[in-house]
């Protein structure tokens, strides 16, 4: 029960490695870096030499593309998911290569090496850059009159819209950030308990709920998007 302990408590400190410029930079952090490279790699080789007759790598990416594309365009239209298309689908790869991560060997257990989403800054993070762009997109959508949706139906409703919108990005990063570290939690005890089998059930698991996780993510995103850009009536 203690070497349980031990590790909870493992996992929620995060400790420093270096500084840069007065900034703490922590495992997570570094991962985070890895993982931006690693897409940036990527699609750099996939979109280095196009050719008309795709060869399998290539078959996998426009898989990729095609499938977010349709996806996003079912929740806010085909125009406006080709136009945001680059957020959400860079939101998508990032959160669910973070999440499955966290299921890689000593993910967790090595300095350097620790799931992003695992960490409310992280998932804060993503959720407070999804609400600017909201206000952005609604703005240019609107002009200056996007803010009338903020006293609709009535000017009473100020208020209650307007803590309506600022409990978005509360409830996006703690539903992502409870629902990754509730799971790294799990996997880490029952390591503890029993080291064979069931944390190995519960990894494979894990890889379905970091899909699902990414997926609802991304799609919130959409629809608060489409909702701020949308024609009143």
């Amino acid at each position: 029960m203690q070497e349980a302990q031990k590790g909870v408590i493992f996992m929620e400190e995060a400790k420093v490695l270096f500084t840069i410029f007065g900034l703490d930079v922590t495992g997570h952090v570094t991962t985070m870096w890895a993982i931006m490279l690693f897409l940036f790699l990527v699609f750099v080789v996939a979109t280095r030499k196009l050719d008309k007759v795709p060869g399998r790598f290539q078959c996998l990416i426009e898989f990729i593309v095609e499938s977010l594309l349709n996806f996003f365009s079912g929740i806010m239209g085909r125009e406006q998911a080709r136009r945001y298309f680059p957020l959400l689908a860079t939101l998508f790869l990032f959160i669910l290569i973070s999440n499955w991560s966290g299921i890689l060997p000593f993910a967790g257990h090595v300095e350097g090496f620790k799931p992003p989403t695992s960490t409310l800054s992280v998932t804060a993070g993503l959720a407070i850059t999804v609400f600017v762009i909201t206000q952005i997109a609604g703005v240019r959508a609107k002009g200056f009159g996007y803010v009338k949706h903020f006293f609709q139906p009535f000017f009473i409703m100020f208020p209650l819209n307007l803590i309506e919108e600022l409990v978005r990005p509360i409830s996006l990063s703690l539903r992502l950030f409870g629902n990754v570290f509730g799971e790294e939690m799990v996997v880490s005890v029952l390591l503890l308990i029993f080291p064979y089998f069931v944390p190995a059930i519960m990894q494979v698991l894990g890889i379905l709920f970091g899909f699902i996780q990414a997926l609802v993510f991304t799609s919130l995103t959409a629809v608060y998007i489409s909702s701020a850009t949308a024609d009143s009536h």
